[in-house]
């Protein structure tokens, strides 16, 4: 059972969060569920972030100002997001100087860059929240070219936040841990694993009554006799959705009882006509975006959860979600997934929309199987991830570094 009283004295910490916080998506569960463990142990936190995203019920976010010729802008890498870091950067010394922490917590590698210089500055230590490589993320998002004559610089200034600022490092998982010391020959002693932990309490396996199951999949529109396949995350290439489509297109041929349930944003009518191009507008809901408060109720309905995620460098947080809702999870195979599923991972070569489809029938036509996997995955979630653990780890390490 994990302790609800911080391991010293009650802190003050500065969360620098380079994005629009909050979003229902990926890095931003992280950055929510870290900062509610913490106020559990009975720390104050400060959130600055963008000026765009979602106020959220007992979090104190700090807000840059909004630019005067950009009110929009896209998820993931944008040429914008420089202006943003720089209005960033000084709300964030504004607050270091009006809160006066002990800690400055720094989520990705621009929240450890402006990070870095707000706690030289106050002379405080800088814990870096590591969720994957800044420059192999520019490249899962066709954002930078790996053959081009920008990525060097990129990866340059990657290196120098991961070798030179931070005091301790948080890696979403243990393959990004050695990818620091290996690929950037970071000091494995600041490295602290930190896998991202699903709540659940909110995720659990018995949520919904069969007559709640029945009402929300006819307000989808998604027939009684299909088995559901689960996704919830962003919709993006990167994030393997044309692989579903594909995936049910074959099913679709084989006549088997199946739907899709894709939810998340953007991109969602791209992906739609890609769905309807294929002839499989009817195996396939796309809900659009999916708040995290109704996250646990949505994929109540899957019996069956898909991760066909590409990236080999970013965390995969939403598996944990997953598991504790006691679905069964097919997954491409990349080191994260593994960490995360274990032996109960159902992996596929990562790209191969065919053995994709492959493993989504056996499963379908196995109902033990598939209970049986999804209890021992719920157990395992409720054993290892647990944010309460998440938070007393964050802790530790912070009276590490205030100790002396």
């Amino acid at each position: 059972m994990v302790s609800r009283k911080s391991q010293g004295l009650p802190l003050r910490i500065l969360m620098i969060a380079p994005t629009s916080f909050f979003s229902d998506y990926g890095g931003h569960i992280r950055i929510l569920e870290e900062t509610r463990a913490l106020q559990e142990l009975g720390h104050q936190v400060t959130i600055v972030t963008y000026y765009k995203g979602s106020d959220m019920p007992g979090l104190d976010i700090r807000r840059t100002a909004a630019l005067p010729w950009h009110t929009d802008y896209e998820v993931g890498s944008s040429r914008h997001k420089l202006a943003f870091d720089i209005y960033l950067a000084a709300s964030s010394l504004r607050e270091g100087l009006r809160l006066r922490p002990q800690i400055v917590h720094g989520h990705m590698h621009e929240g450890a860059l402006i990070g870095g210089f707000v706690a030289r500055l106050l002379g405080i230590p800088l814990v870096f929240d590591y969720q994957g490589s800044m420059t192999s993320e520019m490249v899962d998002h066709d954002f930078l070219d790996p053959e081009g004559v920008i990525y060097p610089i990129a990866h340059r200034m990657e290196r120098f936040i991961n070798r030179r600022l931070p005091d301790a490092i948080l890696t979403s998982s243990v393959q990004a841990r050695e990818q620091l010391n290996q690929k950037f020959q970071v000091n494995p002693a600041i490295i602290h694993p930190l896998p991202d932990c699903a709540d659940t309490e909110k995720f659990r396996m018995d949520l919904l009554s069969a007559e709640e199951i029945s009402r929300l999949r006819l307000l989808l529109g998604i027939p009684p006799d299909r088995i559901i396949i689960a996704y919830l995350g962003l919709l993006t290439d990167y994030q393997g959705i044309p692989y579903l489509i594909e995936a049910a297109s074959i099913l679709k041929v084989s006549c088997e009882k199946i739907h899709f349930l894709v939810m998340g944003y953007p991109n969602v009518n791209h992906y739609r006509t890609l769905a309807s191009q294929a002839g499989v507008s009817d195996y396939i809901t796309f809900t659009g975006k999916v708040e995290y408060r109704d996250a646990p109720r949505y994929l109540s309905l899957g019996q069956i959860a898909v991760a066909p995620k590409i990236s080999a460098t970013e965390g995969s947080g939403k598996l944990l979600n997953y598991m504790a809702l006691g679905q069964p999870v097919v997954a491409f195979d990349t080191p994260v997934h593994r960490e995360y599923l274990g032996e109960l991972g159902l992996y596929v070569p990562p790209g191969n929309a065919v053995e994709l489809s492959n493993m989504i029938r056996l499963l379908v036509r196995d109902q033990p199987r598939r209970k049986m996997i999804g209890k021992q995955l719920r157990e395992r979630v409720v054993e290892q991830y647990s944010w309460q653990r998440a938070g007393a780890a964050i802790d530790r390490v912070y009276q590490q570094l205030t100790s002396g």
